[in-house]
C-alpha cells in the first residue's frame, strides 16, 4: 500500500535525546509525507529576526505595529534563504501547499496582503523548513527519535513557541521532562 501523507498535519516532537542540534527540543509540523520523504516547519524555534526587518527587507510598507513586532520563526535547517507563512485561512493564495486545515505558502503576495490588513488572522512566518528523504522519517521514527501527536489549529497558532513542545506532549499525557535522555538519536 503506498504511502500517502500519512502524518501531515501532525506534529513530530523531538525526544529528549535528539543528538542533532537542529532539532534537539522542537515540534515540527509535518506538512507533506508520501513515498518521496517528507517536509515540515519547526514551530518553536525564534529567529532574531522581526516581521517588521523582513518586511522592510521586502519592500513591503504598511503593516500595523503589532504585526512588525512579531518574530520569524526558523522553520528548519533546508532553503533557509526562502521564506513560509503557515496558516489557516481557506483562500487560494498562489504557492500554497493546503494538508489537513493548514496552508503553507511560499508566495509574496500573502505577505503583501498581511501588511494591507487583508491576510490570514492566524499565521506563523518562518524561515527554512525540515525535510527527510524516502524512508529517512520512518527509520527516525523507528529509532524513537520522534513523538508523534496531534496538531490542533489552536494549539498550533495559539501556544507560545518556548512552551510548544511540552504543551504538545502534554495533550497525549507525556511530560517530557519525564522522558530518558537516552532514545531518540536521529
Amino acid at each position: 500500500m503506498p504511502l500517502e501523507n500519512t502524518l501531515a498535519s501532525s506534529l513530530l516532537l523531538a525526544m529528549p535525546g535528539m543528538d542533532d542540534p537542529n532539532f534537539s527540543r522542537t515540534a515540527v509540523l509535518v506538512c507533506q509525507h508520501d513515498g518521496e520523504g517528507a517536509m515540515g516547519v519547526v514551530l518553536n524555534r525564534r529567529t532574531d529576526v522581526l516581521l517588521g526587518e523582513l518586511f522592510e527587507q521586502l519592500g513591503i510598507e504598511g503593516a500595523a505595529r503589532e504585526m512588525k513586532g512579531r518574530q520569524v520563526l526558523w522553520g528548519g535547517p533546508v532553503q533557509v534563504d526562502r521564506g513560509f507563512v503557515l496558516h489557516d485561512d481557506p483562500r487560494p493564495w498562489p504557492s500554497t501547499l493546503r494538508f489537513g486545515a493548514f496552508g503553507l505558502t511560499s508566495s509574496r503576495e500573502i505577505l503583501h496582503a498581511m501588511a494591507r490588513g487583508d491576510g490570514p488572522e492566524r499565521y506563523l512566518v518562518m524561515v527554512g523548513h525540515a525535510g527527510w528523504g524516502g524512508e529517512q522519517l520512518e527509520g527516525e521514527l523507528a529509532q524513537n527519535a520522534w513523538l508523534t501527536v496531534p496538531a490542533p489549529e489552536a494549539m498550533v497558532f495559539d501556544t507560545d513557541s518556548e512552551q510548544l513542545w511540552q504543551v504538545a506532549a502534554g495533550q497525549i499525557g507525556v511530560d517530557m521532562a519525564n522522558m530518558a535522555d537516552y532514545s531518540g538519536h536521529a
